[in-house]
């Protein structure tokens, strides 16, 4: 398949995502910013190990710490709502109901406006686990999975804000927790060529994003892991991914400033060299024989 084909078929996969996310926002908007969020009920359940016996409060207490994603506060954020919710899907403690709940809410999430930066970012973080549900004990329908890429494939290719850790705000990190749903998305082996290229698309538009921003917070490495796994899935051929890694190297139409063009070198080596060590320590054979030399030709263009 030609980039133009390609590029065409994402586009229709984005805009039926985004006319998706539009209706869901009608039905399901995340909780608004005067939500509180349970920090008491949360860090009792912490202080239990997150052993919170009571199922129905529990579910109860997993929905209402969506609303503490959007907290400036990194204790509430990160340390009890994201740890709380990543525990209790990781141990299986979240029914259908609670699971499908969250993928709504934080879908929405991510389009719905964040004055301070921390919704968003958090909101995927959040359902990269969600994904991650899906991927060992499914209970997607095939839509809902099409929906959830379409979700998390236009966050992606939207972020804007390149902003990382903060001693006193914490984490931000949009690019690298959106690259956690795609590698969450990846690994599932329920998606296909037609969820593969919307995706693949996304990532490439954040590995070196336009302007003199330098990725220093492992955004590359986060980057490459679902590559990675997306070329073991056998769902492109090597052409197509000769002509997705011709894409990336390229150099832009614009020449844009000197600082730009450096912050490109940087970020497209900062992807490039990790991915390249790990194919060419695959035991995949057919996956290491198709992309290490594509590899070795982007490193090149990237380098001159």
């Amino acid at each position: 398949m030609q980039l133009t084909s390609l590029a065409l078929r994402t586009a229709a996969a984005a805009a039926l995502a985004a006319s998706w996310l539009a209706g869901t926002a009608c039905h399901a908007a995340p909780p608004s910013a005067a939500s509180a969020c349970p920090t008491a009920a949360l860090r009792a359940a912490k202080a239990a190990k997150w052993q919170v016996d009571d199922s129905a409060r529990r579910q109860a207490l997993a929905l209402q710490a969506v609303s503490c994603l959007a907290s400036p506060d990194p204790v509430e954020r990160d340390e009890l709502a994201f740890e709380g919710l990543q525990t209790w899907m990781r141990t299986d403690k979240l029914d259908t109901a609670a699971l499908q709940e969250l993928r709504t809410r934080l879908s929405a999430q991510l389009q719905a406006p964040d004055p301070q930066g921390f919704a968003r970012p958090f909101a995927a973080l959040v359902l990269a686990d969600v994904a991650r549900v899906d991927r060992i004990k499914p209970y997607l329908s095939a839509e809902q999975r099409a929906q959830l890429v379409g979700a998390a494939t236009g966050y992606l290719r939207g972020v804007a804000d390149y902003r990382g850790f903060d001693e006193k705000q914490g984490w931000r990190h949009g690019v690298a927790h959106a690259a956690d749903i795609m590698l969450q998305l990846a690994l599932n082996p329920a998606l296909g060529r037609a969820e593969h290229e919307p995706m693949l698309a996304a990532i490439a538009g954040q590995v070196a994003p336009p302007g003199e921003h330098f990725y220093r917070y492992g955004e590359g490495e986060r980057l490459m892991a679902p590559i990675f796994y997306l070329s073991r899935a056998r769902t492109l051929e090597c052409a197509d991914w000769d002509a997705w890694f011709a894409g990336l190297a390229a150099r832009p139409t614009s020449a844009g400033t000197q600082q730009a063009a450096l912050a490109r070198k940087h970020n497209l080596n900062g992807f490039l060299q990790p991915l390249y060590v790990n194919i060419s320590e695959s035991k995949d054979e057919a996956q290491r024989n198709c992309l290490k030399p594509l590899l070795l030709r982007a490193l090149k263009q990237a380098a001159e």
